[in-house]
């Protein structure tokens, strides 16, 4: 009893990495602009409080995510520049900006966490408000901001991480400004009536000669 062996249709084969392209791309796009986007915010957030001792009494100092490190908010827009050139690009550059993209979420989340139990933007303002160089903050605190910044940081590295992967199934720009080499068409030269004062001044807006001469 013989068995016949289903053969896959060439379209059924090439359907599932078109659809792992399409996802791949929807997701990286809405991770990497939503990552950035809660990157900038956070750095614009307080980060951390705490009092200073001035006058015998307790001043109390705040710091913003801007504040404490200035890493994440410039990798942010590093990293949404990379997210748009990674379509301009092909191949190995492709590659490179989708590195780009990956360390600078990794960066993001790297720098936040750090930025989460640091202390020294507020022993600054401390200083400068006792007006002793050795004074430092009291009651310190620290917000949940750093960590959405991890957050935000996290979403930029799962772009970068899907551009690796899946950036060889992406569209890239359309090339039709670049130079590919295909001779231009000619275009046929318009026949100048002399007998048709409107086709001869045509011709000279042309930098023609009407004349054929």
């Amino acid at each position: 009893m013989g068995y016949v062996t289903a053969v896959p249709h060439p379209r059924s084969e090439a359907a599932g990495p078109a659809r792992a392209g399409r996802l791949s791309l929807a997701v990286a796009l809405l991770s990497g602009a939503l990552g950035a986007a809660v990157a900038l915010l956070a750095t614009r957030q307080r980060w951390s409080e705490g009092t200073a001792t001035v006058a015998g009494g307790a001043f109390p100092l705040t710091a913003k995510g801007s504040d404490v490190t200035g890493v994440p908010a410039a990798l942010a827009i590093v990293g949404l520049a990379a997210l748009v050139a990674v379509f301009a690009v092909r191949k190995a550059g492709r590659l490179l900006v989708a590195g780009v993209l990956a360390l600078s979420g990794a960066g993001i989340v790297a720098a936040a966490l750090i930025g989460a139990g640091d202390s020294s933007a507020l022993d600054e303002q401390a200083a400068q408000a006792s007006g002793d160089t050795s004074a430092t903050v009291a009651a310190l605190s620290h917000t949940a901001w750093p960590y959405v910044a991890v957050v935000g940081g996290a979403l930029i590295l799962l772009a970068g991480l899907l551009a690796l992967r899946y950036g060889r199934l992406w569209p890239a720009m359309s090339g039709r400004y670049e130079r590919d080499g295909a001779p231009r068409v000619r275009r046929k030269p318009v026949v100048v009536d002399p007998d048709r004062p409107e086709d001869m001044w045509k011709a000279l807006d042309r930098g023609e000669d009407p004349t054929g001469a």
